[in-house]
């Protein structure tokens, strides 16, 4: 448990460069890796149980966060479309 704790900022790091669907999912693996591996009592069944779950759920939240500079408008009959907000936003 030691090794991990050490050797996750160095992951983290590493990611600081990808998408938010990449950061993500990178970031809840290794939290429900850690997190399924002490509930487990250092067992590797849980440490992986948990980091799928915990890049599932990393990964669905990095990407619904990635097109937050879109805002929905309606035209003038009524369709909905997607683009830039105005700056402020």
């Amino acid at each position: 448990m030691k090794k991990l704790v050490l050797v996750l900022p160095l992951l983290l790091g590493g990611v600081a460069a990808c998408t938010p669907t990449q950061q993500g999912a990178a970031i809840g693996g290794a939290g429900g890796a850690a997190i399924g591996a002490a509930v487990a009592n250092d067992s590797l069944e849980g440490a992986v149980i948990g980091g799928a779950a915990g890049a599932i759920a990393g990964a669905l939240i990095g990407r619904a966060s990635e097109g937050s500079s879109q805002c929905v408008y309606r035209d003038q009959y009524g369709r909905r479309y997607t683009a830039a907000c105005p700056r402020g936003y």
